[in-house]
């Protein structure tokens, strides 16, 4: 398991391809869950195996970082006392990790280390709000370096509804410019992959994925989960975008209580994309394969 889901968007509380935005309590702003130490595990090989990959930054963004890392570590002693301990310099996390929290010219990476949420600066400019800075270890299918400096239309060309000039894509533009620091917003993605990966960069063959090779079932199944969160920082007036992923087997559903809810409310969400939602999603070529197998866990009640 890579993060116990605790939300369950795909109830149908929050329909895909919509913005969905809702305010959400500055407190409750970063999670933290059993499974801190193996995030921040996993954010430390990436950063040294793959830095040129989850990690970027424009010049003139490092005052901003710096916020970042300030309001962080703020933030986490007085919310998770029991797993951060600040110190003159440096954060202890779970009491047996150690992060030096001196300002530098990378405080992005820096505090990407803390939380178990990945981290997007956005910027405005001339073309709009642009990606400016980030620790991305986690992404779902994207990738980082090709999204660096790119506007939101840019950004979410590919996603049908959300390219340049639509009315999603000014929506968003004008909920970044309207944001303020005392009104914090969350918003869901979720997915299904067939793997449990939590790296998983842009695939050019996202809609041939396998879900195992069952003949009629999908059985090999994971749901991904987002919970998206966006502040607009106080001093630089820059959005800061986290990402928490979670990461479960699809047979987690048959273990819950109203999973066999969960299961027709997810399977009816998957029948009703568009095919150019379903090719985007990546089930395209598996949506009868998954259908069926949501199928037969709602029958279970």
């Amino acid at each position: 398991m890579k993060g116990g889901i605790i939300h369950t968007p795909y109830d149908g509380s929050s329909k895909p391809f919509t913005i969905g935005l809702a305010s959400l309590d500055l407190k409750d702003w970063i999670e933290v869950d059993e499974n801190l130490i193996s995030y921040l595990d996993e954010k430390l090989n990436l950063y040294k195996a793959l830095p040129d990959k989850v990690l970027v930054a424009d010049e003139g963004t490092e005052d901003a970082q710096g916020e970042v890392l300030c309001l962080l570590a703020d933030h986490l002693p007085k919310r998770f006392p029991d797993f951060y301990q600040l110190h003159d310099k440096s954060m202890t996390i779970a009491g047996q990790r150690h992060v030096g929290i001196e300002p530098s010219s990378n405080d992005i990476a820096t505090a990407g280390l803390l939380v178990q949420e990945d981290l997007v600066l956005m910027r405005k400019s001339p073309a709009g709000w642009r990606l400016a800075a980030a620790s991305v270890c986690f992404p779902s299918a994207w990738d980082l370096v090709e999204k660096f400096k790119k506007p939101l239309g840019e950004i979410h060309g590919h996603v049908p509804g959300f390219a340049s000039g639509t009315r999603n894509d000014s929506i968003i533009e004008r909920m970044f410019d309207n944001l303020s620091p005392e009104r914090l917003v969350i918003r869901w993605n979720w997915s299904l992959n067939d793997t449990d990966k939590l790296y998983l960069p842009l695939s050019k063959h996202r809609e041939k994925r396998r879900f195992g090779e069952g003949a009629t079932i999908a059985d090999r199944v994971f749901i991904r989960l987002e919970r998206q969160t966006f502040r607009k920082l106080p001093k630089s007036g820059d959005v800061l975008f986290t990402i928490r992923t979670h990461v479960n087997p699809l047979d987690w559903l048959e273990r819950r209580p109203d999973g066999a809810a969960l299961a027709f409310s997810l399977e009816q969400i998957l029948m009703n994309m568009t095919l150019d939602e379903a090719k985007y999603k990546g089930i395209a070529n598996e949506r009868e394969r998954l259908s069926a197998r949501l199928r037969m866990i709602a029958a279970q009640a």
